[in-house]
């Protein structure tokens, strides 16, 4: 009759709990699994990164295209001894320059209806017939005119914060944008930048992601009494271009 051998662990063996290398095992998967995403996630992001770089590229070359253009038909113009008139603007800029008090019901709800609630308080205002009435009501209480694609874009990256869940966050990452407007195709800053500046078809949507901008008072302060019109050397009202020159004071 064959006997059976037992093994007897020696002592330099250790006995190790099954369940204990049951949870290594889990582990190591989850561990594998980890690493995979991560790699996935990394090709995703590059992919994103050359996407987003290639847009950038493309929003250049039409910026340039269009300035080129203008400068055409100036010329051309010029030379047939007529006068060229650039298209209306359909981008303003609106900052508030007064406080609260000994504003009438109608101006107080303009006001606030463009999210303009505190000095120095400013947004982006695509222009139209009506928005164009509501300034005239608000006037003697804002700033406003035709930010330059230079000003959108130190407004944005300097002092844009997005709306998210009704809290004021900020613009520190693509993916914040992403998540809240990528469902419209803007999916950076850029991208966000380009609809604002040319007033796109989802301008309304980015325009209510974008936090109302919260200003510094312009450097050496406002140089004349804010009860005139910017026109007659005071402060508020329409500085068209002008904006501006503003924009970099207070920004």
């Amino acid at each position: 009759m064959a006997s059976t051998a037992t093994t007897v662990p020696t002592k330099d063996q250790v006995l190790v709990p099954e369940t204990l290398l049951k949870k290594r095992k889990s582990q190591e998967q989850a561990r594998a699994i980890r690493r995979e995403e991560l790699e996935k996630r990394k090709a995703a992001n590059k992919e994103k990164r050359t996407a987003i770089f290639k847009r950038a590229e493309a929003y250049v070359k039409e910026y340039r295209d269009d300035e080129r253009e203008k400068i055409r038909l100036a010329r051309v113009a010029r030379q047939q001894g007529n006068y060229y008139v650039p298209e209306e603007p359909k981008l303003v800029f609106v900052t508030r320059i007064k406080g609260i008090n000994k504003i009438a019901p109608q101006p107080r709800k303009i006001l606030q209806l463009l999210r303009l609630l505190h000095i120095n308080s400013g947004c982006f205002i695509r222009l139209t017939k009506a928005t164009q009435e509501m300034l005239t009501i608000i006037n003697p209480y804002i700033a406003y005119g035709y930010p330059n694609l230079k000003s959108v874009r130190e407004l944005i990256y300097k002092r844009g914060y997005g709306k998210v869940n009704r809290q004021r966050v900020a613009l520190t990452d693509n993916q914040i944008i992403e998540e809240n407007l990528g469902k419209f195709g803007i999916v950076c800053m850029e991208d966000l930048i380009h609809e604002i500046y040319t007033v796109g078809p989802n301008f309304k949507q980015a325009n209510n992601f974008l936090w109302p901008f919260k200003l510094s008072n312009p450097t050496g302060g406002f140089h004349a009494r804010k009860f005139k019109h910017f026109i007659q050397g005071g402060d508020y009202g329409n500085r068209e271009e002008n904006i501006n020159a503003l924009i970099r004071q207070m920004n």
